[in-house]
């Protein structure tokens, strides 16, 4: 009972998610049918933390409004009254219509922001103990109810090894969301990476691991009762749009992934590597339509491309093509990857404060490498990055020395001397990312993007993004 409360909760607040969900088709869904995993088996320390962090905003709490059976909830688990409950509901559908989507991410530390201000409004109606019990409440709903994935299955991280950046040994779909970036692997294998487009700030994408089993062709959509819907011109809550309708922001494709969460088109190529849904990962509507093929291709489904043609041609009919074997869907959060052989510092999108030195000691000894094996130049630019792509002080923080630093990578007199007047790596305000040259970490790491589709129409084999590098 427990279980089918969940799954009706989750749906049902998924419909406050405007963007990212649509109405139930007149065929079942039986990808939502099924538990939800999460990732809680071995996660990295990057992702712990994150988990952690990732909680309460008000917009969120606003969406999970949209399921009646909710009050009842903070009523009975919170011991909250009728009075508290619509002043909570009142507060949370006031601070949406707050909200600036043409905006997103142009401000340091939104997340953080509106966490602290749920927390103080909140607190200021119920209290700071039933605040946190909504908090954590309103978390494990986020991320979704525990499920089959809290094993030891094949599929757990445990399983293949888990740690920092660590690299399926399976067939499955890797988010990391810092990154913008989604890779399909295969047996293993990286087959295809996309640049995509991730949840508001206050709309975040939850981390953990959920599955896909079904491709859902021509979605409808049904505008849930929100501020910003309000805004929209020819749209109105309640109101189906229609498959194939130009007011349908689901595109062509949607992909439901447990919870209240998406892989979808529709979005603009400008939108790729920005916010840009809410709580979804977005692709355009080509990425999309690649993305299904392969994805039905590796979950053993037959999707011909005279069907794919066949349903981009009629798109007011909703199709719905069920794979044979779910696909595992990880979402994660790491902000300090070591990828094939360089160090990749990205920025804290969503305020989880994974930038530490202990992450980056973390993530440097999983591929074998300590912090103090590196060279002064090298550590000075890993802790100044870190810092600076934290959203704090871009004054970076001393390394550890250890008495057992590898004395072939301890700084010379000479060198210290040398180093002693080289600024630190800048930073610009919108940089999503700095990628260090680590002489220790060659042929090391997560693998780059493969067939890399940007969403700008061309594919390339390698990193095409071309991030500022810091010179060693």
């Amino acid at each position: 009972m427990k279980r089918r409360w969940s799954y009706l909760f989750v749906l049902t607040a998924c419909l406050a998610f405007g963007g990212c969900v649509a109405a139930p088709t007149s065929q079942p869904n039986n990808n939502l049918a099924s538990p939800l995993p999460t990732a809680t088996v071995s996660p990295s320390p990057a992702a712990t933390a994150a988990s952690s962090k990732q909680s309460l905003t008000l917009p969120v709490l606003d969406a999970f409004f949209a399921d009646e059976s909710f009050a009842g909830t903070l009523k009975t688990r919170l011991q909250l009254t009728d009075d508290q409950v619509t002043k909570l509901k009142e507060l949370a559908h006031a601070e949406t219509g707050k909200l600036n989507e043409e905006n997103a991410g142009q401000d340091e530390r939104v997340s953080s922001t509106a966490r602290a201000t749920a927390s103080e409004k909140i607190a200021g109606l119920i209290g700071p103990e039933k605040t946190q019990t909504l908090t954590e409440l309103v978390g494990e709903l986020w991320n979704g109810p525990g499920g089959e994935a809290s094993d030891k299955s094949p599929n757990s991280r445990e399983s293949r090894g888990g740690g920092s950046n660590a690299v399926p040994k399976d067939s499955r779909i890797v988010v990391n969301i810092p990154a913008y970036r989604m890779d399909v692997f295969d047996a293993g294998r990286l087959i295809k990476s996309y640049k995509i487009g991730i949840g508001y700030p206050e709309f975040p994408l939850p981390i953990g691991l959920r599955k896909a089993s079904v491709i859902i062709f021509n979605p409808t959509w049904t505008p849930p009762d929100e501020p910003w819907v309000a805004k929209m011109k020819d749209v109105s809550a309640g109101q189906k749009v229609a498959a194939g309708s130009k007011l349908n922001p689901l595109g062509p494709i949607k992909i439901p992934i447990g919870g209240p969460s998406l892989i979808h088109g529709g979005k603009s190529p400008a939108k790729l590597g920005t916010f840009a849904s809410h709580g979804c990962v977005g692709l355009t509507t080509p990425q999309v339509q690649d993305f299904a093929k392969l994805l039905a291709q590796v979950g053993g489904a037959e999707l011909t491309d005279a069907e794919l043609a066949d349903y981009a041609r009629n798109k007011t009919e909703t199709k719905q093509v069920k794979l044979e074997r779910a696909m595992p869907v990880e979402l994660r959060y790491e902000t300090i990857m070591v990828e094939d052989g360089k160090l990749h510092i990205y920025r804290d999108v969503y305020d989880q404060e994974t930038n530490t030195e202990e992450n980056l000691r973390a993530v440097l000894e999983a591929n074998g490498v300590r912090l103090e094996d590196l060279t002064e130049a090298e550590r000075t630019q890993a802790l100044d990055a870190i810092a600076q792509m934290s959203g704090k002080s871009a004054e970076a923080p001393k390394a550890k020395e250890s008495p057992s630093a590898n004395p072939a990578r301890s700084s010379s007199a000479v060198e210290r001397k040398a180093n002693a007047g080289k600024k630190t790596t800048a930073v610009t305000k919108n940089q999503k990312e700095v990628v260090i040259e680590i002489a220790a970490l060659q042929g090391k790491g997560y693998p780059s993007p493969v067939a890399f589709d940007t969403g700008s129409g061309k594919t390339s084999p390698m990193l095409s993004t071309a991030p500022k590098r810091a010179k060693p």
